[in-house]
């Protein structure tokens, strides 16, 4: 911008020219000063957008906590938590069962230990019965080793028509050599339930059980359990495609160095995985379970779900109140923490009467409407929308609180569901707890090497998942997996 503001010399220059010279000079002064506002303004705009991006982190946003990186937020003095005041305290809650190591009314082994003499004159308590008995117990696991068996079927000619028979081998007893469901069931367990890489589960083994097992036969293992578990996966999918209320969320997967996207859809019984290259409807329709469900879908505000008009949706809380506390700190404005409170206060409700009713009165669920809208409508107030003066292509910018405040006017429904239909939680964490895990897994192993290989741990991981959900023991639930018996849910 090629201008500089006149010095006195032009300036007494044009007073003696006259008053059509002032008003000139004037006039460039006043045009240079009007394009300073208006680039000054832009560059407050960029700041003001630069300084909340920056202050995005993990707890105030939808930010995952991987993104923080090494600018983690440091731990407030005060907890910043999400609770509000008349929810349960942190911590232990009153009669809350704790767990103790208890004594055993059937010990597996008896030790017994009879004094010889007496420890204060000396004299042979040898032959002296015994008054009583303090016990004490110790809890502790054997010594593990791997045991070979030897499984030989006998060759027997008829003696009526000479024809050679030969006894069954189990139907497990498939090769000369071969690993048993013990030792197959350690494979598969290490890894896939607590991740831990091949190299180091061959570590493990041989540590506790003194045999080296090779890496191959890790890889096989699982692809065998992937099959067991199949047709607990088939019902799985089955089951959640008529569940009343589902959760549903994806995330990134590295898989043969690229991004590849993992989908979860669970309820409170089921987990069930499934891997694509993409990340939108056409993933989804992939697993096919959100295309046929017709319950009460809750996710967090990706639009690809919303393609679904055969269910009813409802949005993640979470994710608004970490938004609310940005706004409220990040911009000072009052109506984002009044939401907040109304939000919680709902919640506090709904727990409070679900043991015995499923919804509000109309009376009830009216004024929490109306306390709703009047805080919408008191933050557009505050955040007027001012269209620019150029138009540009595709929607128009707004400031995060606008963007927020029009979510929570357009999908108000969506967003208080769990107001509605008791049943409905009201947050989404539950799906995003069922992906924690498979992130854990990439922070591991870094990538998948193969597709088949992630989708065999996504099928082995929805049935572990579903089985701790069903109180299961996932050592036995794997183990029957390999028997021929996976456990198969029953309800959602």
């Amino acid at each position: 911008m090629n201008f500089s503001i006149p010095d006195e010399k032009e300036i007494r220059k044009a007073f003696a020219e006259g008053e059509e010279a002032v008003v000139a000079l004037f006039g460039k002064v006043t045009m240079h000063v009007e394009k300073l506002a208006v680039q000054l303004e832009k560059q407050s705009v960029t700041l003001k957008d630069l300084q909340a991006r920056l202050s995005k982190n993990s707890r105030n946003s939808g930010k995952p906590p991987s993104s923080d990186g090494y600018n983690k937020p440091n731990k407030p003095k005060k907890t910043n938590s999400l609770r509000r005041s008349g929810q349960n305290p942190n911590g232990g809650q009153p009669g809350h069962k704790g767990h103790t190591l208890e004594r055993s009314e059937t010990p597996d082994h008896t030790e017994t230990y009879k004094p010889e003499e007496c420890t204060e004159c000396g004299t042979s308590l040898e032959d002296i019965v015994a008054v009583g008995e303090e016990e004490r117990q110790v809890y502790d696991i054997p010594a593990i080793r791997i045991e070979v068996t030897a499984h030989r079927a006998e060759i027997k000619i008829c003696l009526g028509c000479g024809r050679e028979n030969r006894g069954e081998f189990p139907a497990n007893v498939k090769r000369g050599v071969r690993y048993g469901t013990g030792i197959k069931t350690w494979a598969t367990y290490f890894g896939n339930q607590h991740h831990i890489p091949l190299e180091r589960t061959v570590q493990v083994i041989e540590d506790l059980a003194g045999h080296k097992i090779s890496e191959g036969s890790l890889l096989k293992a699982s692809e065998e359990l992937s099959e067991c578990v199949r047709p607990s996966t088939e019902a799985t999918a089955e089951l959640l495609r008529h569940a009343e209320v589902l959760n549903a969320d994806e995330t990134g997967l590295r898989v043969r160095g690229k991004l590849h996207w993992l989908h979860v859809a669970s309820s409170g019984l089921l987990t069930h995985y499934n891997v694509h290259e993409k990340r939108g409807k056409d993933a989804m329709d992939a697993a096919g379970i959100l295309s046929e469900f017709k319950g009460t879908m809750l996710h967090d505000h990706w639009k690809s779900y919303f393609g679904y008009t055969n269910c009813r949706h409802g949005l993640c809380n979470s994710h608004h109140l970490r938004e609310l506390e940005f706004i409220g700190k990040q911009y000072e404005q009052a109506w984002a923490g009044d939401m907040a409170d109304l939000l919680l206060e709902i919640k506090a409700e709904v727990e409070k009467l679900k043991p015995d009713r499923d919804g509000f009165g109309p009376e009830a669920m009216k004024n929490f409407e109306r306390r709703y809208d009047e805080i919408i409508s008191r933050g557009f107030a505050d955040n007027p929308f001012t269209p620019p003066k150029k138009k540009t292509r595709g929607p128009m910018k707004k400031s995060p609180p606008l963007n927020l405040l029009t979510r929570l006017r357009d999908y108000k429904t969506e967003t208080l569901a769990f107001m509605y239909d008791f049943r409905v939680p009201f947050d989404n964490n539950a799906a995003e707890r069922d992906v924690r895990m498979m992130k854990v897994k990439q922070k591991v192993s870094g990538c998948f090497r193969t597709f088949e290989g992630a989708e065999r741990f996504a099928s082995i991981r929805g049935y572990i998942s579903t089985a701790r959900k069903n109180s299961k023991n996932i050592f036995e639930a794997i183990r029957d997996a390999f028997l021929g018996n996976p456990f198969i849910p029953t309800a959602a």
